[in-house]
C-alpha cells in the first residue's frame, strides 16, 4: 500500500472514530499500519474519565425534593420563589454541564471515547432536569462505552436519568407502566416488529420496584415488585429486570439491531447488509464486547471503500468539535456553544425525544446549511451571528440566552451575538509541513475527492490561512 493510500485511510478513520486528526499526528500514523493504528485508538491508557462538574448541588437537590413543590400546585408566594431559584439553579447548572462535556470532546486525548459516549447519548436519549443525573448517565456512558454492552446496558437502565425519563418510578405491582419496556425492546436492543405486546407486559411486571433514592442511587423496591410468574419469549420464570435483559441479549436480532446503529452512524447511513450481519455475527460471538464490534469495523477492507468516505454529513457536535479541535479554538464566552448546537439543531442533553436525534439527511436543510458554512469564518475571524429561529422553544436556558443575546441585536431586534472566539492560528500553521500548497491544505481538511471546481478555486498564490477559512466554510466540509 502506497504512504498515500495509508495517509487517506488514517485520516478517514479518524474523522469517523474521533473528531479529525492533526496534519503531524496524521503524518507520524499513516507509517504504521492500519491495524496498529486501531489498537491505539482502542487500546488507551487507565484512567478516569468522569465530567466532575455537579458536586455542590446535593443540598439544593434535596430541598427541591423534600419540598415538593413540583408537585404542589397551591404555592405561597415564597414558595414560588424557590421553585424560580431551584428551577434557575438548575437550568445553570445544565448548561455547565453541557459546555464541560463540549470541551472535554474538543480537548481529549481519548477521541474514541468521546465519540462512543457521542453515540451512546444518542442512542440511550434521555432528557432530564436535573444536571446531576444528566452528569451520571453521561459517565456511565463514557465508562461503559467501549466495554460490556449488557453492563452499559444494565447500567443504562438502573441510573435515575432514565427511570425517571421513562416513568419507571411510576412501575409497580398491581400497576405496571410499560414505558421503560417497551423502548428497552423497541429503541435500545431489539428493534420493532422483534417482540410482542405480551412480551413488553410481562417485561414490565418484571421491571416493577426498580427505582433510585433521595441520593440518585438505585434502589430495588421488594414490596412493589411482582414477584409472580411471567412468560417471556416463551420461557417462565419468576423474573426480575436483569433476567429481561439476560433474555432479549440470547436473541441474535439484539446484536444486529446495534449493529445497524453502529454502522449508520460509523459508516454509512445506507446500511449494507452483509456488512452488518458480519458484524453482529462478531459481536454476539463475542459476547457483546463493544471493543470488538468496533475493532472488526474499523479494520474491514469496506470501511475505507470510496462510497463510505466522505458521504456522511457531520452532526452538528461533529462539526463545531471538528473545527474547534483542528484549529485550537478558546470560546471567551463557552454559553455561545450552546446557542451554536441550538441553532443547529443538537443540543446536547437535550434530544427531541426517545428516539433521540434522527440524523443522516435531517441534520440539513436550507437554513441550517447557510447557518454551517457562515459558522467558520465567524468562528475562524470572529464574527457577529444572527441566533433567531431554531430554539427548541420548551428550553429556558435557549430563551435566557436568546435575551442575553439580544443586546446586540439590530433595529428589527433579532437577537445577535459575537461569536467571541480566537483561533490559535500561528499554532495551527505551525502544525502544517514547511511549504505545504494550498490544494495539499485543502486534500488534508475535506474528506470528500476534490473536483475540478475546487482545485481551480484553490489557487497557489492564496496564504494557507485564508486557504482554510474559504475552504472551511464550503458544503463540502460538511462531509466527513
Amino acid at each position: 500500500m502506497s504512504a498515500k493510500d495509508n495517509f487517506s485511510k488514517v485520516k478517514h478513520l479518524y474523522n469517523r472514530a474521533g473528531f479529525g486528526i492533526s496534519y503531524p499526528e496524521l503524518n507520524k500514523l499513516s507509517k504504521k499500519n492500519i491495524s496498529k493504528v486501531v489498537d491505539g485508538l482502542l487500546e488507551e491508557p487507565k484512567k478516569d474519565y468522569a465530567i466532575t462538574l455537579v458536586n455542590d448541588t446535593e443540598s439544593r437537590r434535596q430541598m427541591l425534593v423534600q419540598s415538593g413543590l413540583y408537585a404542589k400546585k397551591d404555592l405561597t408566594d415564597d414558595e414560588k420563589k424557590m421553585r424560580r431559584e431551584i428551577v434557575q439553579m438548575q437550568n445553570e447548572v445544565s448548561r455547565d454541564l453541557n459546555i464541560a462535556w463540549v470541551s472535554k470532546m474538543i480537548n481529549t486525548e481519548s477521541p474514541l471515547r468521546e465519540k462512543m459516549t457521542l453515540f451512546w447519548h444518542g442512542h440511550f436519549a434521555c432528557r432530564n432536569n436535573n444536571p446531576m443525573y444528566a452528569q451520571q448517565l453521561n459517565n456511565i456512558q463514557r465508562q461503559h462505552g467501549l466495554g460490556s454492552f449488557r453492563t452499559l446496558l444494565v447500567e443504562v437502565s438502573k441510573s435515575p436519568a432514565m427511570l425517571q425519563y421513562l416513568n419507571n418510578q411510576q412501575n409497580k405491582k398491581g400497576k405496571p407502566n410499560e414505558n421503560f419496556a417497551r423502548e428497552l425492546m423497541e429503541l435500545f436492543t431489539l428493534g420493532r416488529g422483534n417482540y410482542t405486546e405480551n412480551d413488553i407486559k410481562e417485561s414490565a411486571r418484571s421491571f416493577t420496584g426498580w427505582s433510585y433514592d433521595k441520593d440518585g442511587a438505585f434502589i430495588f423496591r421488594k414490596t412493589q415488585h411482582d414477584d409472580g410468574t411471567k412468560t417471556f419469549f416463551g420461557k417462565i420464570g419468576n423474573f426480575e429486570g436483569e433476567n429481561i435483559i439476560d433474555i432479549i441479549l440470547e436473541k441474535p436480532e439484539t446484536a444486529t439491531f446495534i449493529s445497524k446503529k453502529v454502522y449508520k452512524f460509523f459508516v454509512n447511513d445506507n446500511p449494507n447488509d452483509a456488512h452488518i450481519k458480519e458484524l453482529a455475527d462478531h459481536f454476539y460471538n463475542s459476547k457483546y464486547n463493544i471493543n470488538e464490534l468496533m475493532r472488526k469495523l474499523f479494520t474491514s477492507e469496506w470501511f475505507y471503500n470510496p462510497e463510505n468516505v466522505g458521504t456522511k454529513i457531520k452532526s452538528p457536535a461533529e462539526f463545531l468539535i471538528g473545527l474547534s479541535r483542528e484549529f485550537f479554538v478558546t470560546y471567551n464566552k463557552p454559553q455561545v456553544l450552546i446557542q451554536l448546537q441550538s441553532s443547529l439543531g443538537q443540543y446536547l442533553f437535550n434530544p427531541p425525544n426517545v428516539a433521540g436525534w434522527p440524523g443522516g439527511q435531517n441534520w440539513i436543510d436550507s437554513s441550517s446549511l447557510m447557518l454551517r458554512m457562515r459558522i467558520p469564518s465567524l468562528v475562524l475571524n470572529d464574527g457577529e451571528i444572527d441566533f433567531s429561529g431554531k430554539a427548541d422553544p420548551e428550553d429556558e436556558a435557549v430563551i435566557a440566552l436568546s435575551r442575553i443575546a439580544t443586546t446586540n441585536a439590530n433595529s428589527n431586534n433579532k437577537p445577535k451575538s459575537y461569536v467571541n472566539a480566537q483561533a490559535d492560528w500561528p499554532k495551527f500553521l505551525d502544525t502544517l509541513p514547511k511549504g505545504l500548497s494550498p490544494l495539499a491544505l485543502t486534500e488534508f481538511l475535506l474528506q470528500p475527492k476534490l473536483n475540478d471546481k475546487i482545485t481551480k478555486m484553490v489557487s497557489d498564490n492564496k496564504g494557507l490561512r485564508s486557504t482554510a477559512v474559504e475552504i472551511t466554510s464550503m458544503p463540502e466540509y460538511q462531509l466527513c
